[in-house]
């Protein structure tokens, strides 16, 4: 009985160890960059919009 209790203990601290994270935080860091490129690219489009509107009402005015 207490083969098998070390046995258990052997392959549940494999596994444990197999699966376990080394490190908790790794890619962050493509994270963080992937949220400031869409943060860039809504801004980049915020102002497209805005320009093009511009050009638009200013355009309609010359006619």
């Amino acid at each position: 009985m207490l083969r098998l209790y070390v046995t258990l203990l052997a392959v549940r601290s494999a596994l444990l160890s197999r699966f376990e994270d080394d490190d908790p935080e790794r890619g962050n860091f493509t994270i963080e960059n992937v949220l400031w490129a869409v943060a860039v690219i809504a801004i980049v489009g915020i102002v497209v919009v805005a320009i093009k509107s511009y050009v638009t009402d200013q355009a309609e005015l010359i006619q």
